[in-house]
């Protein structure tokens, strides 16, 4: 090959290498045109979000301004730093409370009691939610629950007989006059000849005991009293011994009442003394504590509760028995009535009894008692919501009501002054 034709195809391969290396570098260009425009496009977009126009539903563009500006990232950081909410559900098996049912007998003295058959719990799921913010747990709630095993209902008799079956009544016994009058007899009955007529708190000495009469000895008198005017408490003793029957006064009473008073003792008001605060009240427009004003009193005497605070509450909570659920349900504490569901969670009773009964050992056994301690017939408290016996200490657990405590105190206020 001649030398001219060699210098022609290096001249050539030359131009060629050049062409490539301007294409190449053509190329490039463009595709730097390319991304610059892209990533600029895409800044443009992110940068602009905030203060783009805003379009009403008429297709009238309002045109952006620097407060409207301001008013959109005020809200895009409001909705970045707002309070994170968490919820979680879980389950925890509990005691079911047995209910109570009472049965009225003539054999036994108004006023006493006497357990046929013994209640036992059964078990159930309840499922509970707790609730946090940023964390920190503030609420924690029950919101169903799920029986798992039954429990077995408490019989108790209630003495509707005369007083004097109350007592062992025995010779030489010191004994005082209950009755605001008490005609002392020459013969044990209505119509014998009246001796001397014995006045209130007068004292007197059994000589002989009978059925509904006593032969008794009153100064240089001797004949007979009708049993059931008589008690062996002493009712000028200044200290109320609630292990007994006994009548206190309404200035004794009233004397035990304070806000910070203990609630894990019977108030020691009598059978007909619970009755009385609940009689001539406009309150009570449908009779509901009027006719039930016995079941407070048993419910003191089985699991040393004050029935009187625990009555309280069953107005407050019920508006006196006129809330949907207390007529409805026969539910004066809105018992089992969790927010998720009130009406229909809430625990239905056969009779305003039993729910006054139930609540009594709820109290007792979770708000009123601490962990360990004996309560009745062997039961032990749980103290699972007990932060101290009194008025404050319940109120922790039992209602989100900061014044709940005063609003209850304030209708124990007035029953007591009812005596």
């Amino acid at each position: 090959m001649s030398k001219e034709m060699l210098r022609r195809l290096n001249q050539i391969a030359t131009k060629s290498y050049k062409f490539f290396i301007a294409l190449v570098a053509i190329v490039f260009v463009f595709l730097c045109i390319i991304i610059g425009y892209i990533v600029n496009k895409k800044y443009t977009i992110t940068t602009v979000a905030v203060a783009e126009p805003y379009y009403k539903k008429t297709g009238q563009v309002v045109q952006s301004t620097k407060n409207n500006d301001i008013d959109k990232l005020k809200e895009i950081i409001a909705n970045n730093t707002k309070d994170i909410k968490r919820e979680e559900l879980y389950v925890e098996e509990m005691d079911l409370e047995f209910t109570t049912r009472y049965e009225q007998s003539d054999k036994v003295a108004s006023g006493t009691i006497q357990v046929i058959q013994d209640g036992i719990d059964g078990k159930q799921n309840i499922t509970k939610k707790r609730t946090y913010i940023n964390d920190e747990l503030v609420s924690d709630e029950a919101v169903g629950s799920q029986i798992i095993k039954s429990s077995v209902d408490k019989i108790v008799r209630i003495g509707t007989g005369p007083s004097y079956l109350r007592y062992t009544v025995s010779k030489n016994d010191t004994m005082y006059v209950t009755s605001s009058i008490l005609a002392l007899r020459q013969e044990a009955n209505d119509q014998s000849t009246k001796i001397i007529t014995i006045n209130e708190n007068d004292e007197i000495t059994v000589i002989e005991t009978g059925t509904a009469w006593y032969k008794v000895r009153y100064g240089n008198y001797i004949g007979w009293a009708k049993a059931d005017c008589l008690t062996k408490i002493n009712p000028k003793q200044e200290s109320i011994d609630t292990s007994n029957d006994a009548v206190y006064t309404k200035a004794q009473l009233l004397n035990t009442l304070s806000f910070d008073m203990a609630l894990n003792k019977p108030s020691g008001l009598s059978l007909s003394q619970f009755e009385k605060i609940f009689e001539n009240n406009q309150n009570d427009s449908k009779s509901i504590f009027k006719d039930n004003a016995k079941y407070f009193y048993y419910a003191e005497k089985q699991y040393n509760i004050n029935g009187v605070f625990l009555a309280a509450v069953g107005i407050h909570e019920s508006n006196w028995g006129t809330s949907a659920m207390a007529q409805n349900k026969k539910n004066l504490f809105g018992y089992g009535a969790y927010d998720r569901n009130p009406s229909d969670n809430a625990y239905s009773f056969d009779s305003y009894a039993e729910g006054i009964d139930l609540l009594a050992r709820v109290f007792a056994k979770y708000y009123l008692n601490p962990n360990g301690t004996k309560i009745y017939n062997g039961e032990i408290a749980t103290g699972s919501h007990y932060n101290g016996p009194n008025l404050t200490g319940v109120n922790k657990k039992y209602a989100s009501d900061t014044n709940w405590a005063n609003s209850v105190y304030k209708w124990m206020k007035y029953l007591y002054n009812k005596l």
